[in-house]
C-alpha cells in the first residue's frame, strides 16, 4: 500500500474557511498518532508543537498558528486542537486495511492564512516521514 492523499475540499461560510482532506497513510494506527499527537511527530512534518499536554482540556501551542487547548482526545484516533483565534485542527484516524490508517483531517479557521496546497505539501511530508513500511 503507498500512501496518497485522496480527496481535498475546501468550503467558506462568511469568514469562516474549512478544509477537509482525506490521507491514506500505509502505516499503522499507532505510528499514525505518534505523528499528529505528539509533539515530536507534529514538528517532523508540520510545525513545532512547543506546549502539548496530551489530553482533553489540555493546553497546546503550535508555533506560527498559536495557543489554545486540545478540544477533542480519544488515544489512537482523535486529536482536535482547537486555538486561541477560533481557529480548529482535528485529526480522524481510522484503521483502512491491514496496516493502514485513514487520516480525516479538518482545518477551520478565518482569514487568509492557509490553503488547500499548504496543507497538501505537509501531508506530502507526513507521507514522506512516515514512509513505506
Amino acid at each position: 500500500m503507498t500512501g496518497s492523499i485522496e480527496q481535498a475540499t475546501s468550503l467558506t461560510h462568511g469568514s469562516t474557511h474549512i478544509l477537509h482532506f482525506l490521507v491514506r497513510i500505509p502505516r499503522p494506527m499507532e505510528e499514525a498518532w505518534a505523528a499528529v499527537a505528539t509533539p515530536e511527530g507534529l514538528a517532523e512534518w508540520f510545525t513545532a508543537a512547543e506546549v502539548l499536554e496530551p489530553r482533553l482540556d489540555g493546553s497546546v501551542t503550535l508555533r506560527d498558528l498559536g495557543s489554545g487547548q486540545v478540544t477533542a482526545w480519544d488515544v489512537d484516533r482523535i486529536a482536535e486542537y482547537t486555538l486561541g483565534d477560533g481557529g480548529r485542527i482535528r485529526f480522524h484516524l481510522e484503521r483502512d486495511g491491514e496496516d493502514g490508517t485513514a487520516l480525516r483531517f479538518t482545518h477551520e479557521f478565518r482569514g487568509e492564512g492557509e490553503t488547500e496546497p499548504r496543507w497538501r505539501a505537509r501531508f506530502e511530508r507526513l507521507l514522506d516521514t512516515l514512509g513505506p513500511p
